[in-house]
């Protein structure tokens, strides 16, 4: 629902509110101020409580994977697996090769099947104009598919839009309803919204390949439950045949990432050029990302680094323990910032207040800064760090798209960088495979070692698909004692600080041209290019009677 309001002391501003944000996870309200046209101030209220981390407390250790992995349905296995590392790094444990090379072709799974998703189903329905297809010529749009990517599978054009077609002429537009369809700002031809559709719906066949990737060596999907403590548990799945069934998979993907999701990423970039200088942030941060060996973090694919004001070229060192986080605008107990080894979760819902409290994401903050995190960030620290593969794929895009490095700290920036690192990740993960299957034939088998339960604190940094997540642990007595998560769109969703800092989306928002304030396309694009994963719903554990309730707290 959008819902527009003229300052009427004024007649100059506006408050723009859509409430809730469709085509991401949980529930997220978006308010803005605009004037002249742009977007001045902008407000990010996640609406409802996880409270996960409370229901943690006094819990087994070994239970915290699988309760964190329930955080929702799209990031589960990152989850699990951040919190695993977590229990090892707390208690010692470090793994065999071939259990890391296994953690990291689940992980990789994961990426590529969230980046298709997002692309597709989540943001591509804000550059493309679906019911403008149906005026498209087919035979034109199979022309425009072979010059855009000859090697591509074909598809029967005319058919996706008989498809589409019928969807219309039902009354009922199904995924495709309650958007801003023949709005101004769509840029691509019919024929060209004619191939996004057709893609579209093989996306949905692709991500179905990815998730088959996942369920093979992580037992089912989603929440796979073969990444233990100490390592994993799918020795049976490392057969030959269930490895080239996985490698079938991973190249079916790969070729649809390569022949359909980064020639479409072109196009789009190619129409809506502006987009290069609308929606940018300058602060960036990635924990980095699966290691390929065992010095960590210099062993990782994605490397650790932060960024400041736009520098991509002065990557510096991440530094835990200047991670903090703020409630002081949220609706939480207190007003005192805290490291997350420290932190508490008590709510406390005083109502939404732009001028006061107004969301139930804290606010976290890197040495005082705001920080975007999540494909952006990583794609600009493995470029700033000149590593080998992210100077290729990044320099690949912009010679075929004519931008500069600069364009790169955009909207448009942000969901390039997807496909990038898409990219980046099948090629990695093809030599992964090959090296756990040359281990297994030389007779290396392990993928477990045996541990002892100790008191002790801990915490991993890892990168999940939509950005930096971090868990902290406290055990004692074989028992949590203490339990925070910081998660990705915490960071690019937060509110204003106790210091008054704006979120990433928040700063991002601001500047952004809104052409109808009844149907602010523009806004989505910026908000759905940080991909919104928002928690939705709150469960409150009764310790007296052991009942579990579900509390509408936004009443």
């Amino acid at each position: 629902m959008t819902a527009t309001e003229a300052d009427s002391s004024t007649g100059t501003t506006q408050r723009i509110v859509i409430d809730p944000v469709s085509r991401i996870e949980g529930h997220l309200r978006i308010e803005v101020e605009t004037s002249g046209g742009k977007v001045t101030k902008a407000w990010s209220s996640a609406t409802m409580f996880r409270g996960v981390e409370p229901i943690l407390q006094g819990r087994a250790p070994l239970d915290a994977p699988h309760i964190t992995q329930r955080l929702c349905g799209v990031c589960t296995y990152i989850h699990g697996l951040c919190s695993t590392r977590a229990i090892e790094d707390t208690i010692n444990v470090t793994i065999t090769d071939n259990a890391r090379i296994v953690r990291n072709l689940l992980l990789g799974a994961q990426f590529m099947h969230d980046h298709i998703v997002h692309f597709y189903h989540l943001n591509g329905l804000d550059w493309a104009d679906i019911v403008s297809a149906l005026s498209a010529d087919p035979a034109v749009t199979q022309s425009l598919a072979f010059s855009t990517s000859p090697n591509a599978d074909p598809i029967d054009f005319a058919a996706v839009k008989a498809r589409l077609q019928g969807l219309v002429d039902t009354g009922n537009l199904g995924p495709f309803a309650n958007a801003y369809w023949g709005h101004t700002d769509y840029k691509l031809s019919p024929e060209e919204n004619l191939l996004i559709v057709a893609h579209y719906l093989e996306a949905l066949k692709k991500q179905l390949a990815a998730a088959r990737m996942m369920a093979i060596l992580g037992g089912k999907n989603p929440h796979p439950q073969s990444v233990v403590v100490g390592g994993v548990t799918c020795g049976s799945e490392l057969s030959a045949e269930r490895l080239t069934q996985f490698r079938a998979y991973m190249d079916e993907v790969r070729k649809f990432v390569e022949t359909v999701y980064l020639p479409d990423l072109k196009l789009v970039a190619s129409r809506y050029p502006e987009w290069t200088k609308v929606g940018g942030f300058s602060n960036f941060m990635s924990y980095g990302e699966f290691p390929q060996g065992a010095n960590e973090p210099a062993d990782f694919l994605m490397p650790r680094g932060a960024i400041f004001n736009g520098d991509f070229l002065n990557v510096q060192p991440v530094n835990q323990t200047a991670i903090t986080e703020h409630v002081a605008r949220s609706w939480y107990s207190g007003s005192t910032d805290r490291h997350p080894a420290s932190g508490e979760t008590v709510p406390d819902f005083t109502g939404l207040d732009t001028e006061d409290r107004y969301t139930w994401s804290k606010a976290p903050r890197y040495s005082g800064d705001a920080m975007e995190v999540g494909p952006l960030a990583r794609v600009l620290v493995g470029y700033g760090q000149g590593k080998p593969e992210f100077v290729s794929a990044v320099q690949s895009f912009l010679t075929d798209t004519g931008l500069q490095e600069t364009d790169l700290l955009s909207t448009l920036g942000r969901t390039a960088a997807r496909a990038i690192e898409t990219r980046i990740i099948s090629n990695a993960m093809q030599n992964w495979l090959t090296e756990l299957e040359t281990n297994l034939s030389t007779g290396n088998l392990q993928i477990y070692e045996n541990h002892t339960m100790t008191s002790g604190n801990g915490f991993a940094l890892n990168e999940a698909p939509r950005g930096a997540l971090g868990h902290w642990m406290t055990i004692q007595d074989n028992t949590i004692n203490g339990y925070q998560m910081v998660v990705p769109s915490t960071w690019n969703f937060s509110p204003r600080c106790a210091d008054n800092i704006p979120g990433p989306l928040e700063k991002s928002l601001v500047g952004v041209p809104i052409a109808d304030p009844e149907n602010p396309v523009e806004l989505l694009r910026v908000i759905h290019s940080f991909d919104p994963c928002i928690a939705c719903g709150v469960h409150v554990i009764d310790k007296d009677n052991g009942k579990t309730h579900k509390v509408d707290l936004m009443r």
